[in-house]
């Protein structure tokens, strides 16, 4: 049997019976794992305990800390190094040998995991989505997730979505990936991808409005590739025609054509992503987050009548020019 590799790995979960079990077979050399649960109605709590993870319980406050710099927080780890891993991603017996020469002897605070992203039983190498750098091991001491100042915004979810780790001191790179494989159907993803819209035009308001982000990683053209990421994400809020430049960016340009049907499908969703994200932009600019509002009636039919368009007017004629005025008014069009 092979020996423990003192790393202590968090994996947030909710509803999760269908991923569960690869995810924790494949961290069976792991010291001890914590599978932070938000009450699931499943097997998930369940199919923990059968595996020998500890299970704790995470109450949402419906704002600030989420998940994991929650449990950064809070759970009493065992070991220095901490390795978080999504119950739809594997631990490959070959990255867990990796893991365990560069803790022995680190030089860094921190290591990027890379993953293979794996989509209607295809791997989606293709289109940007490879490499695809993430930072999940680190110092849990010295760690923790950036805020993005997206607290306020409704039906995100408890846990982070696409934040990343701020960590102090010199981060590497390890070689073997990690693979990410959801074992659930499309609904899951759209259902899942439609919160994530919700967060994405939190974050392209804030970028647009140029809210403070010193409690980030930072967007730097010359740093490392999250943070070229992140540099060329205040470009692209920026430009029309997003959802169109997305399916061109992901299908020809960076030749997702090569990964088949699931690489066209993929890239229609990324599409339709962006389109949502884009509507959802609208929807916080004009109508404060909400779909419709409510004008209360006064006096008679015609006057309330009356008064409603002028109050409607006046509404618009604010809200464009205090949009104009903080961001500018060309860049929250659905259609863009």
């Amino acid at each position: 049997m092979s020996t423990k590799i003192p790393v202590s790995v968090l994996i947030p979960a909710k509803n999760e019976e269908a991923n569960l079990p690869a995810c924790l077979v494949s961290l069976e050399r792991a010291d001890e794992v914590f599978v932070v649960d938000s009450q699931s109605s499943d097997r998930t709590m369940e199919i923990a305990q059968e595996y020998g993870a500890n299970v704790v319980q995470f109450y949402f406050n419906g704002s600030w800390p989420k998940k994991k710099n929650w449990s950064l927080e809070n759970i009493s780890f065992r070991n220095e190094w901490v390795l978080i891993v999504d119950c739809d991603e594997r631990i490959t017996p070959e990255l867990w040998l990796e893991i365990e020469q560069v803790i022995q002897s680190p030089t860094c605070n921190g290591y990027y995991l890379n993953r293979r992203v794996f989509f209607l039983g295809k791997w989606i190498r293709h289109g940007g989505k490879y490499p695809d750098w993430n930072l999940r091991l680190f110092r849990h001491r010295i760690g923790r997730y950036e805020n993005l100042n997206t607290e306020n915004i409704a039906n995100t979810g408890d846990n982070e979505v696409h934040e990343h780790v701020v960590l102090t001191g010199k981060i590497g790179y390890l070689k073997n990936d990690m693979l990410h494989e959801d074992f659930r159907d499309l609904y899951h993803w759209l259902e899942r991808h439609n919160r994530y819209s919700n967060w994405e035009a939190k974050v392209y308001y804030n970028i647009l409005k140029q809210q403070d982000n010193s409690h980030t990683i930072g967007a730097n053209l010359w740093g490392d590739p999250v943070q070229r990421k992140r540099f060329l994400k205040h470009i692209w809020v920026r430009l029309p025609f997003k959802p169109m430049l997305r399916f061109i960016l992901f299908y020809f340009i960076n030749l997702g054509f090569l990964d088949g049907k699931a690489g066209y499908i993929y890239a229609r969703l990324l599409s339709q992503y962006e389109y949502q994200i884009g509507v959802k932009l609208y929807e916080l600019c004009h109508c404060h987050g909400q779909l419709n509002t409510v004008t209360k009636r006064q006096g008679s039919r015609e006057q309330g009548a009356g008064e409603q368009g002028s109050r409607e007017q006046g509404s618009r004629e604010q809200g464009v020019g205090s949009w104009e005025s903080g961001v500018g008014k060309s860049y929250f069009h659905p259609w863009w």
